[in-house]
């Protein structure tokens, strides 16, 4: 089943188109992320889709609501849930107070919200602060709670703006963790990021927004549309030597930090062990070697030439 179906939907301020023509369906139970760099239209697309601006044209459906019909547009409002870009909670609340507000405002079943209260903030690690008022809390605190309150009524469908920019390690594993425990509870979830890293390790496809839609596919093929693969190979000792015999294959690129040095190459898989033959073969003597795709901003950059 489609969740949500979008046809050229376009957003104009004045004179400056935000949003251009853009056209893509999400299933139920998929996870989709809108890549872009500040300004692309991430953020208008999201508040065009929960209905908290209109279109200038085109169209849009959650489920098989019309988010231009007003009836429709409140009834979006119950069934999804909107992590923003700026958390927006009141900060002289606890914890557990916000979501009781928000859990309310929903008309959300007292005894039902208050076990969602619990569930979401002991997930989130935050049950034993949940006292604490939210103006204390750290930013990544602050995002999980926000995640909370987009979840308290039980949404089915998640719009979830930059979620995890600016967090630490551990507080941005905590909520892509939750995202795809919600993927198993088959919620639809809309993520904009410019995390290539992230959308790769959630996302089932992503888009790449320019004000238009440029591509549409899964990361793991969008990384390989440009040839930004490299193979990281970290060296005991760097020397010419090894740098020479490196260089004499003809890779794409080669570049060097410290002990390490970075080959980008058509294809790794056959290219790779040839080079490592050839550094060992020179005196080289290899601790590691990974591999690093291609950047948002390499994909993006190439997307856009095209």
């Amino acid at each position: 089943m489609k969740m949500i179906e979008v046809a050229n939907l376009t957003r104009k301020f004045g004179g400056f188109t935000a949003v251009d023509s853009l056209t893509f369906t999400l299933d139920r139970g998929e996870i989709f992320g809108l890549l872009g760099p500040n300004g692309a239209g991430k953020t208008t697309t999201v508040r065009m889709l929960c209905c908290l601006i209109s279109k200038t044209s085109g169209s849009a459906r959650i489920g098989d609501l019309d988010t231009s019909d007003s009836d429709d547009a409140m009834k979006i409002r119950k069934m999804i849930g909107l992590v923003p870009d700026n958390v927006g909670l009141y900060e002289t609340l606890s914890a557990y107070a916000n979501l009781e507000f928000y859990g309310r405002m929903y008309e959300f079943p007292e005894k039902q919200l208050k076990e969602n209260i619990q569930k979401y903030l002991k997930m989130l690690d935050l049950w034993d602060k949940k006292d604490s008022p939210v103006g204390s809390f750290s930013k990544g605190m602050k995002q999980k709670v926000s995640l909370a309150r987009a979840l308290v009524h039980d949404p089915e469908v998640l719009f979830m703006d930059e979620p995890t920019a600016n967090l630490d390690p551990e507080a941005a594993k905590t909520i892509r963790d939750v995202i795809l425990d919600l993927r198993k509870e088959n919620r639809t979830i809309l993520l904009n990021t410019h995390n290539l890293d992230e959308a790769q390790r959630i996302c089932n496809r992503i888009g790449v927004l320019k004000t238009r839609l440029i591509a549409v596919d899964t990361p793991e093929n969008l990384a390989k549309l440009v040839s930004g693969r490299k193979t990281v190979i970290l060296l005991e000792e760097m020397n010419n030597k090894v740098l020479g015999v490196v260089r004499a294959l003809n890779p794409r690129s080669v570049e060097t930090e410290g002990n390490k040095i970075i080959v980008g190459m058509a294809d790794p898989d056959r290219e790779t062990p040839a080079i490592i033959t050839a550094i060992v073969s020179a005196g080289g003597k290899v601790r590691s070697v990974s591999e690093t795709g291609a950047s948002l901003e390499d994909i993006y950059l190439h997307l856009v030439r095209e």
